[in-house]
C-alpha cells in the first residue's frame, strides 16, 4: 500500500489553519446566541382586532407593527395571541398557554367583544385585571389598549366601559393607548365591509398611531432587564 509523507512543516500549517477554522466556527456560536436573546418579543394579547380578522396573516396587526419597528431599527419579533370573538373572560382563560416563556412584554387589547355583547363593564375590568396581575407577576410590562362601546348601549354603559381602561392603567401603572381603533374606526375606506374590523391600510393607521407607545413599552421592557 502506498504511503503519503506529508513534510512536517506542512503538517502543522494544516493543523494550524484547521484548529483557526474551528476556532472561528465555535466563537461564532456565541454571537449568533446573543443576537437571538438580543431579541425582544411582544406577544399582542387580544380578540380579531389583533388576529387579524378577515386579511391575510401579512397584513395582520402583529406582522405590520413588526415590520414598522424592524424599519426603525428595533430588533423585535411580535407574536400574534389573538382569537377572534373572545371576550376578556375568555383570554384571560387561555393565558397561561398563549404566554410562552421567551415573552419580554405584552400588548393587551381585549374588551370590544364584550361591549358589543352588553356584558357588565365590571366583569370585563375584573378579567383585564386578573389578566394583568398575572402578566406583571412574570414580571413583564404591559400596553393596555383601549375600547369604547357602541353609543346604542347607551350613555351610562359607555361610561363605565370607557372608564375601564385608564382606571386601570392608573392602578397597575400601565402604558395606556386609549383607543385601539383610532384613526381607523368610522373611516370606511379604512375598515372592512362589517364596519368593525380594519382593513390593511386601517391597520397600517392603527400601527403608525400606536407606535410610540409600543416603543414606550420597549424601553420599558429594557429598564427591566437592565435592572
Amino acid at each position: 500500500m502506498k504511503r503519503w509523507i506529508v513534510p512536517a512543516g506542512r503538517l502543522v500549517a494544516a493543523l494550524t489553519a484547521v484548529a483557526a477554522l474551528a476556532g472561528l466556527s465555535l466563537a461564532a456560536t456565541p454571537i449568533a446566541a446573543r443576537a437571538e436573546q438580543d431579541e425582544t418579543v411582544l406577544v399582542a394579547l387580544g380578540d380579531s382586532l389583533t388576529a387579524g380578522y378577515g386579511l391575510p396573516n401579512r397584513q395582520s396587526f402583529p406582522v405590520q407593527l413588526e415590520d414598522a419597528l424592524r424599519k426603525r431599527g428595533h430588533n423585535v419579533r411580535v407574536l400574534n395571541a389573538g382569537v377572534s370573538g373572545d371576550t376578556a373572560a375568555a383570554a384571560l382563560r387561555r393565558l397561561d398557554w398563549a404566554l410562552p416563556d421567551e415573552a419580554d412584554a405584552v400588548i393587551v387589547e381585549l374588551g370590544g367583544n364584550d361591549a358589543l355583547q352588553g356584558l357588565p363593564p365590571e366583569a370585563t375590568e375584573a378579567a383585564l385585571s386578573t389578566i394583568i396581575e398575572k402578566v406583571q407577576a412574570k414580571g413583564l410590562p404591559v400596553l393596555l389598549a383601549g375600547m369604547e362601546a357602541p353609543r346604542n348601549l347607551g350613555k351610562d354603559y359607555v361610561s363605565a366601559f370607557g372608564a375601564i381602561y385608564p382606571d386601570l392603567a392608573a392602578r397597575y401603572k400601565l402604558i395606556l393607548y386609549p383607543f385601539f381603533l383610532e384613526g381607523a374606526a368610522l373611516n370606511a375606506e379604512l375598515m372592512q365591509a362589517d364596519g368593525i374590523h380594519p382593513n390593511d391600510k386601517g391597520v397600517a393607521v392603527i400601527v403608525q398611531n400606536i407606535l410610540p407607545k409600543v416603543e414606550a413599552l420597549l424601553a420599558a421592557s429594557q429598564s427591566n432587564e437592565d435592572g
